[in-house]
């Protein structure tokens, strides 16, 4: 089933869709990562926004 992409609430936003291009563009984006980075950390903590994130702020210490 396709994505409502008018119901962005809280639980939306705490995820990153890994197949979705915007999704993958705005993580690279955010963090001025390379696509193959994004996506190895999609695959690596699934959907969790607040993993990645979590990992990426670690990195730049």
């Amino acid at each position: 089933m396709a994505d409502d992409k008018s119901k962005r609430g809280p639980q939306d936003r705490a995820r990153v869709d890994g197949g979705e291009d915007y999704e993958v563009g705005y993580l690279m984006k955010k963090h001025h990562l390379e696509r193959a980075d994004a996506l190895r950390l999609v695959k690596k903590y699934g959907n969790n926004r607040a993993k990645i994130e979590e990992e990426l702020v670690a990195r730049k210490v």
